[in-house]
């Protein structure tokens, strides 16, 4: 059976478990980072020499980071729905991954932390202010790839969706005045209209 480490209200966690639950796969999750602990013992980090979550192991094979698991799980499935074996299709899907990592995450951590992870007095003013107005210029730039297509790869579910979506529900629930963008807001609602994305991303922020 499939192992995951890691705790439910990590972002990159939340990732593999809708993956897992799209895909129907059954696994063990050991609750790992921040209270859990785990992550700093000699075991975990001979596994995941970052000591991040989560890390997965199936059978021998362990992987970490969340989209290479999530399209490791896809292509073990052959779940060609999710990760084409079109070069074009696969890429136009996995470049929204690379995107979520390289340039919506930032911003967002440091939006996410001081909002709901930080007590109110140790707040950095400076560093919200500056990621609410990148998040509003990023999610001003989805609002309108998603103008014209039902998700964000075209019209059905794929990797992009399960990289970028749990930041849109982590995003539009945090207590901050929105921009009005109709086209994201629709999208957030197909996802929510998914059982596996209620269940394991769309969550109360901790």
């Amino acid at each position: 059976m499939l192992t995951i480490w890691g705790r439910i209200n990590s972002i990159n966690v939340m990732k593999v478990l809708w993956t897992c639950a799209e895909l129907g796969i059954a696994y063990e999750r050991i609750d790992a980072g921040m209270q859990h602990g785990v992550v700093d013992t000699d075991h975990y980090g001979a596994m995941n020499p970052n000591r991040r979550v989560p890390t997965i192991r199936d059978g021998e094979f362990v992987l970490w980071e969340s989209n290479a698991i999530v399209r490791y799980l896809a292509m073990r499935e052959r779940r060609t729905d999710l990760l084409s074996h079109h070069a074009r299709e696969r890429a136009d899907a996995e470049r929204w991954m690379d995107w979520s990592t390289s340039t919506l995450a930032a911003p967002m951590t440091t939006q996410f932390w001081q909002l709901i992870r930080t007590p109110a007095e140790r707040r950095d003013a400076v560093q919200i202010e500056r990621a609410t107005a990148d998040n509003a210029r990023l999610f001003g730039l989805l609002d309108r790839q998603l103008a014209t297509r039902s998700h964000l790869s075209g019209d059905a579910l794929t990797v992009a969706d399960i990289a970028v979506a749990p930041f849109v529900h982590r995003w539009l629930a945090l207590p901050i005045d929105h921009p009005p963008l109709p086209a994201l807001q629709a999208y957030y609602r197909r996802m929510m209209a998914r059982p596996a994305f209620r269940q394991h991303v769309a969550l109360p922020l901790s």
